[in-house]
């Protein structure tokens, strides 16, 4: 019986030229695990993603395609041999247990701090300083006004975006996604809350979505369409983010996406919790169902049973689940028996004095959990 209650989640679903096993997507979920020196995958990372294998796929964690990027502390990146060393272990781990892993491709723009740039401003848009502070080396601190880029700084972005696509796929990644979403650089072009450019990458919605579209050929270069997705999330305010319309804005992105043959739209935007739109705000993504053909992704507070009724309904394609995946590694297994899921271990989400294994590699299958 519980079979048939997961019916459409724990059936297959194609993907371009990949056949995904189910349709639960592995979130992508910072950990703050990385290596200190030279932000590598911590090794710890290729037990972590390969005991959550049995997820149709796996986004990996933000990776920063450049120094320039970081905002985080011990987030990896993807811009140096020994990252994309790190990073292999990792893919050949989750292939050698039967599962499919894309990267997410990360540049934070303003949400970030001068301790992460030798003294220099982070990048933005525009000079608007997001509320709010960023964990640093040296603790919490309050955000900065960051440095609007130059026009002819821009093409160098586009550049970290594809070089970073070349070496997910030298690091054995299977695709990439782009992170557009939370209020992160592409975002931060995106939305008209914090970008006030004159020059071709803003005012107009066409403009605002000139970087974001850049982007996307970029990594599709490399990849090719099928094998590239695209998140966002179009009414989070997270980091100070607005925009006067997202409907109209986020509606353009995607169809332009679309136009490019985007393998996949990924969408945190929950009909309930957190991740839903505020009281009276109208949600976006069932705007987004009808101007994105290929597969959609939704995410944000899904359990099993809402996953599934999204699924039937068709609101989308496959469900993406954070949390659930983070303390039960064994997800889609679970959901097929309707086991309990572990409870989470707020306190270790990130890294702590308890050693990196503590809340990431140690939450139990359901065959060790029943021992």
């Amino acid at each position: 019986m519980a079979q048939t209650q997961s019916a459409n989640l724990l059936s297959p679903w194609r993907l371009g030229d990949l056949t995904l096993k189910n349709r639960l997507v592995m979130a992508p979920m910072t950990r703050s695990r990385a290596l200190v020196e030279g932000s590598v995958p911590n090794p710890l990372a290729a037990t972590y993603y390969a005991q959550r294998a049995g997820a149709g796929l796996i986004v990996s964690e933000a990776a920063q395609v450049s120094p320039q990027g970081v905002g985080y502390i011990r987030t990896p990146g993807i811009h140096t041999a020994e990252q994309v060393a790190g990073w292999r272990q990792v893919t050949d781990a989750v292939h050698a247990a039967g599962g499919l892993i894309f990267a997410q491709l990360w540049h934070v723009g303003r949400v970030s701090h001068p301790d992460f740039h030798n003294g220099e401003l982070p990048v933005a848009p525009s000079e608007i300083r997001a509320e709010g502070e960023v964990f640093t080396w040296n603790g919490r601190t309050q955000m900065v006004t960051p440095r609007a880029l130059e026009t002819d700084e821009i093409p160098g972005i586009v550049e970290q975006f594809r070089q970073g696509a070349v070496n997910a796929k030298a690091a054995g990644f299977d695709g990439v996604e782009i992170h557009g979403a939370s209020g992160y650089l592409l975002d931060q072009f995106l939305r008209d809350g914090s970008n006030q450019r004159t020059d071709r990458y803003g005012g107009s919605i066409e403009n605002r979505t000139r970087l974001p579209l850049e982007v996307a050929a970029a990594a599709i270069e490399v990849f090719g369409a099928a094998r590239v997705g695209y998140k966002l999330n179009p009414n989070l305010p997270l980091h100070s983010m607005s925009d006067s319309d997202p409907k109209a804005t986020f509606g353009y992105l995607a169809g332009e996406l679309n136009k490019l043959g985007l393998g996949y739209l990924h969408v945190a935007e929950a009909v309930t919790g957190p991740m839903a739109p505020a009281e009276g705000v109208e949600r976006v993504a069932p705007h987004l169902r009808q101007v994105f053909r290929n597969t959609l992704i939704l995410n944000g507070g899904y359990d099993a049973a809402s996953g599934e009724h999204a699924l039937a309904g068709g609101e989308s394609d496959l469900i993406s689940y954070g949390v659930p995946f983070l303390t039960s590694p064994d997800l889609p297994e679970r959901f097929r028996q309707s086991a309990p899921l572990n409870p989470p271990d707020y306190a270790s989400f990130y890294a702590t004095e308890k050693g990196d294994a503590a809340g990431y590699i140690d939450y139990p299958a359901l065959d060790a959990a029943s021992v």
